[in-house]
């Protein structure tokens, strides 16, 4: 620690980070296992074990809330995930290093909007009321489809804007792990005779395959994170059956009826799942010969 003081000190705030934002938050999970009154205090509030838990999962929204929040979760996986690694593959392939650039600027440009924004944009090209795809259709003879109120479109659009709004960024890590492939390993299959699909699947591909694993890994440690903000901003009272998720309903709970204590219980919930999904991940990994993160 001596001979290495300085790089210490450069890790000495990140540190705190997670110190001050991260670890010291956490012993407000008591409030789960207590029946929190603002007029009593932290402290003094009493304490009721398991109650809040007993409830949650007793009531009929819960299974409700569970399906949503996995269908979402699920269409990330299979959809969003997997189209960082194929751009990034992609991009990997152009030769000219200024159009190369200029396609990695234009599609991380939308990781930078809000969600406000991409929701704004999604409102102004699906309305009915004038809104662009709605009124090619109707110019067409078509008849206006009510795609923001519409339940089975409902995931279609979160997903869509998560893909249109991440897949760029996503792009970043992978890019970086493209970088340290040895160039010899390519000449060697030229030589071979191994063509370019042959050098993607034989030497691109497993060479990123152990950042694809631990991304993943960490992806399903947020598998419960759908994303409260968009949700909650494309939320109406038509799509509510199928939008409304653990992350929306904790805010109506916590924040909109005032119940902290059980909406504290509600986000436990989600992050013990999150916890099992890494463990669990992460020990399938190492049984089949990957590093993992633990």
């Amino acid at each position: 620690m001596v001979r290495n003081k300085w790089l210490y000190i450069m890790l000495l705030p990140g540190l705190l980070y997670f110190i001050i934002f991260k670890y010291v938050p956490m012993y407000g999970l008591l409030l789960a296992f207590k029946n929190y009154q603002p007029f009593l205090g932290f402290v003094d509030s009493e304490w009721v074990g398991l109650k809040h838990f007993n409830r949650f999962f007793g009531d009929p929204l819960f299974w409700k809330l569970l399906s949503n929040t996995f269908i979402l979760a699920a269409y990330n996986i299979l959809f969003f995930f997997p189209l960082p690694i194929i751009l990034a593959l992609m991009l990997n392939e152009l030769r000219s290093q200024a159009y190369k650039k200029w396609i990695q600027t234009m599609v991380y440009i939308p990781h930078f909007m809000s969600w406000v924004v991409i929701v704004s944009i999604a409102y102004l090209f699906f309305t009915t009321e004038g809104g662009l795809v709605n009124e090619a259709i109707a110019s067409m003879g078509g008849e206006k489809i009510q795609f923001l109120l519409s339940p089975g479109w409902f995931r279609t659009f979160i997903t869509g804007e998560v893909m249109w709004k991440e897949t760029g960024w996503g792009t970043i890590i992978f890019l970086a792990a493209l970088a340290g492939v040895d160039t010899q390993l390519y000449e060697a299959a030229k030589i071979d005779g191994a063509g370019r699909m042959r050098q993607l699947w034989h030497i691109t591909l497993p060479a990123i395959r152990s950042t694809i694993i631990i991304l993943l890994i960490l992806r399903l440690g947020n598998f419960l994170d759908t994303g409260f903000e968009q949700i909650f901003l494309m939320l109406n009272s038509l799509n509510r059956e199928v939008g409304e998720v653990f992350d929306t309903y904790v805010y109506t709970t916590g924040i909109s009826q005032g119940e902290y204590s059980y909406s504290t219980a509600v986000g436990l919930f989600k992050s013990v799942v999150g916890l099992v999904l890494v463990f669990g991940s992460n020990f399938i990994a190492k049984r089949y010969g990957e590093e993992g993160i633990l």
